[in-house]
């Protein structure tokens, strides 16, 4: 039988500062009950979901109160460092691991089916305006959440077959140190795929965080585009109200006749319009053919013109010509204390059939994520500091040559 989380051993459970504790488990640990935890090929359907299925719109009510941390307390100590590699209660986190988070980036798939039938039609050009505005649109979950997503163990997964999207998802974490996780997703005339590495610095105040890895979009026709992700800024840790913004360019390269430049406005404190994109298209020859607008928490629009002296950056989404890409979803409601998007309640739920269809390494099997959206604080914690224990082999697995069972390294990429 293969093992779940809950069946990793849990006498370490009280102390995350003895590595002596990883070392004693791995001795315990026979290869061969290794290569069964990590080795999940036998235990992926063709399907975990039907098309019928009604979805959870609200979090089961909290069994506990809830507790009130210092967030300050915790990391005062860890200033200028990876807060990747900080251990936190589990107070600060929401009930989504990491690998969940990369497919809530999908919640607007639907612009890439439009963009595969404008392709179809030979416009290449609302083609790129609908990938842009996809590439935007994953951030709109952001808005207003303050608390961490689990950090994934080496080796868990997460799948999700979402027939009512046409689309379906798998991710894996690839790496412990450096942290790097990848994913693939298939939709209606499209692949889309990449990996992530965070690395994040805390400064007081403020938490910075800069991603690398390359996204990846390949449509049925052969046209692809790729593009990175921009900076990631988390404020007001110790004073005020928490909140996030992004700030960078991020650049969309084609393999055919288009490419775009998004630029992600930096906020201040006397910014009256914050989380503002810019951006434009250009084609071939550099001409620009199209102007974008919009705010990551709000929607996107497109301005499209022959004469490249009417797409100026002063353009907004009230000028004549705008067309409307992309608008936020209304949220939940029943708001949860994590302000998850009507979409994120949905993807830690175990629908009837799915528990026996996943593999053991799936992140809603983990009892630390379950018990905290079920409200179980105090059991949340005891199973974090437990499976962080465990997580302690992860580094010597990776030195004794372990790898990844769905995701290889393209050399070549740097992907």
């Amino acid at each position: 039988l293969l093992p779940t989380f809950s069946s990793l051993p849990s006498e370490y459970s009280n102390t995350e500062s003895s590595e002596d504790a990883g070392k004693q488990e791995i001795g315990r640990m026979s290869d061969e009950d290794e290569f069964h935890f990590y080795d999940t090929r036998q235990s992926f359907s063709d399907g975990v979901a039907s098309p019928e299925l009604k979805r959870r719109s609200k979090l089961p009510e909290p069994v506990e109160k809830e507790r009130s941390v210092s967030l300050w307390s915790m990391i005062k100590d860890n200033v200028g460092k990876d807060l990747t590699r900080v251990c936190l209660p589990v107070y600060f986190n929401e009930p989504l691991s990491s690998l969940q988070k990369c497919f809530e980036e999908l919640e607007y798939s639907y612009l890439l089916d439009r963009a595969y039938e404008c392709g179809l039609t030979g416009n290449g050009l609302m083609r790129i305006l609908y990938v842009a505005a996809f590439a935007v649109s994953g951030y709109a979950s952001t808005d207003s959440r303050p608390c961490k997503p689990f950090n994934p163990l080496l080796g868990e997964t997460y799948e999700a077959d979402y027939p009512e999207k046409g689309i379906r998802f798998f991710s894996e974490k690839v790496s412990h140190h450096p942290m790097a996780m990848a994913c693939h997703c298939e939709g209606k005339g499209w692949k889309f795929w990449g990996d992530s590495n965070l690395k994040s610095k805390f400064w007081g105040q403020s938490i910075q965080v800069d991603p690398s890895g390359i996204l990846t979009l390949e449509f049925d026709d052969g046209e692809t585009f790729q593009w990175s992700k921009v900076t990631t800024t988390i404020n007001n840790l110790i004073i005020g109200r928490v909140y996030c913004h992004h700030h960078g360019t991020m650049n969309i390269s084609g393999n055919k006749k288009y490419s775009c430049k998004l630029m992600f406005k930096e906020q201040s404190f006397l910014e009256r319009n914050p989380r503002q994109v810019q951006g434009f298209v250009k084609d071939a020859d550099g001409t620009k053919v199209a102007s974008l607008m919009g705010k990551w928490d709000e929607s996107m629009y497109c301005v499209v013109s022959d004469d490249a002296s009417k797409l100026s950056s002063h353009i907004s989404h009230q000028s004549a010509g705008a067309t409307l890409l992309w608008k936020k979803n209304e949220p939940p409601a029943d708001p949860t204390r994590y302000n998850l998007s009507s979409f994120a309640i949905t993807l830690n739920e175990l629908t009837p059939g799915l528990k026996e269809k996943l593999p053991p390494t799936d992140s809603r099997l983990r009892p630390d994520q379950r018990h905290l959206e079920n409200g179980e604080y105090e059991k949340a914690n005891s199973e974090k500091l437990r499976l962080e224990t465990r997580q302690r082999m992860a580094r010597n697995m990776q030195e004794s040559g372990w790898k990844p069972r769905w995701f290889q390294r393209d050399s070549e990429h740097g992907t």
